[in-house]
């Protein structure tokens, strides 16, 4: 049994939820953080003292931060298909989960923030502005990487398609004009279509 504490509006929380489906585990998962709490009590602290979810417990053995959690349990469950076996293979698809965390998320956060999670009234028009100048150059990026593949890593879904699949299914949710990114979306399209992605990417953002 697999447990985790998150609430399913996060994305960090959507892409081991997304995991777990990918690699048929048994799941037990506590809504927690935002209006559900419990992330600043004691008893959580103690696991995890960041006091953020995603947080999980794979038979006594407690994690957290979201890509290391993917990583883990497909290292664990999926070696040599979700998780690459080839070392450089591997590296390759972390590489493009830590772009996601470090460079892509923080790009398009405060759109998401202010378009989905501010009331109208209170939005910052030029957070808007700054976050979508900041990911339009991103997503022109990604564009052409999936021109030359089917995937994240080559020709075979891995780990990495889940945290920047969960990133675009976020871009894609918000009230915005977006210019046609045939690459992306047939790589989206595909993503959706998966057993182990329902529930996360035709979920709507809140």
């Amino acid at each position: 049994m697999l447990r985790l504490w998150g609430r399913t509006s996060s994305i960090n929380v959507r892409k081991v939820v997304w995991t777990a489906q990918e690699l048929n585990l048994t799941l037990q998962r506590t809504d927690a953080g935002g209006q559900f709490g419990l992330v600043r009590e004691a008893e959580f602290l103690g696991h995890n003292p960041n006091g953020l979810v995603p947080l999980i417990e794979d038979e006594g053995f407690r994690l957290w931060e979201s890509n290391v959690i993917v990583r883990y349990l497909c290292a664990r469950h999926a070696s040599g298909s979700l998780c690459p076996e080839d070392l450089q293979a591997r590296f390759i698809a972390e590489q493009w989960m830590d772009w996601q965390q470090t460079t892509f998320n923080p790009a398009g956060r405060d759109a998401f923030i202010q378009l989905i999670r501010t009331p109208e009234g209170e939005r910052d028009e030029s957070r808007i502005a700054h976050s979508i100048h900041a990911t339009v150059p991103l997503l022109a990026l990604l564009e052409a990487h999936l021109g030359r593949q089917a995937y994240m890593t080559g020709e075979q879904f891995t780990m990495a398609d889940i945290p920047i699949g969960c990133e675009i299914h976020r871009w894609f949710g918000l009230p915005l004009q977006r210019p046609a990114m045939p690459n992306i979306e047939r790589w989206f399209q595909a993503l959706c279509e998966r057993s182990g992605a329902r529930g996360v990417l035709d979920q709507a953002l809140a």
